[in-house]
């Protein structure tokens, strides 16, 4: 029996896993698609359409997408188990970290952790932990943005798309652009719309606006957010500093 006729493990081996990470790869190219945690049979449900379960539905589309265009043309997913007999927190940080070593995968969330102890050079340490903490003054929108040398600008990056409701949004004063928890933008909102995208199947809304007056940036720019709003494993990368009413 060769790998790619594996559809799921017997007891006895699922047992011995305990915990693992794994990485789903395409066989036309090599390209790793998709990474996951999980125990016993997890590896292989994907190829069932049969987790929903905390998932992003974005991500289960075009994830499910790959697994049927594969199939079409005889060929079948390569499944690797990257590590396994782990705890669960510990394959939480194993998979967080692949997920940021193999950009343009289908998990849209960097995985948890990633805001908290992902990729940083030297600058960003000190800047993370030496930052004086913002206090927060206004009714502000925290968005935490994943963002590298070649991506967009701070503004592009944190005006679309998120989930969030926009008579909430509307009430904000600041929209504050958040990386590995250090405020790197501070933006006056001007209108919030909803934003068309590819393989969109959920609503997500966006944003016109403007960098924020200099007296406002003075306030909240390299900034640490407070404590309360950088719970480790938090995976929702919108937060309000207030409630809905």
């Amino acid at each position: 029996m060769n790998n790619f006729e594996i559809t799921e493990f017997p007891p006895e081996v699922a047992a011995e896993l305990n915990y693992y990470v794994y990485r789903l790869i395409d066989p036309r190219n090599g390209e790793t698609f998709y990474i996951g945690k999980g125990k016993g049979n997890r590896i292989f449900e994907h190829l069932k359409g049969s987790i929903t379960t905390d998932e992003n539905e974005d991500s289960i589309d075009l994830k499910l997408q790959r697994i049927r265009n594969i199939q079409k043309t005889g060929l079948q997913v390569i499944h690797i188990i990257h590590r396994h007999g782990l705890d669960s927190d510990t394959a939480f940080h194993v998979e967080a970290a692949l997920i940021d070593a193999f950009p343009g995968t289908t998990n849209l969330a960097g995985g948890r952790y990633s805001n908290d102890v992902g990729p940083m050079n030297s600058y960003e340490i000190l800047q993370r932990y030496k930052a004086e903490t913002a206090d927060l003054m206004h009714k502000i929108i925290m968005i935490s943005i994943n963002r590298s040398v070649n991506d967009n600008d701070i503004y592009d990056a944190v005006r679309f798309a998120w989930k969030l409701d926009p008579k909430r949004a509307q009430k904000a004063e600041y929209v504050l652009a958040v990386e590995k928890g250090i405020i790197v933008g501070v933006f006056k909102a001007e209108n919030w719309y909803l934003a068309e995208l590819p393989n969109q199947t959920s609503k997500r809304y966006g944003f016109n606006g403007q960098q924020a007056p200099r007296d406002i940036q003075g306030l909240y720019l390299r900034k640490r957010i407070p404590e309360e709003y950088r719970k480790k494993g938090a995976s929702n990368p919108v937060k309000y500093n207030f409630k809905k009413l």
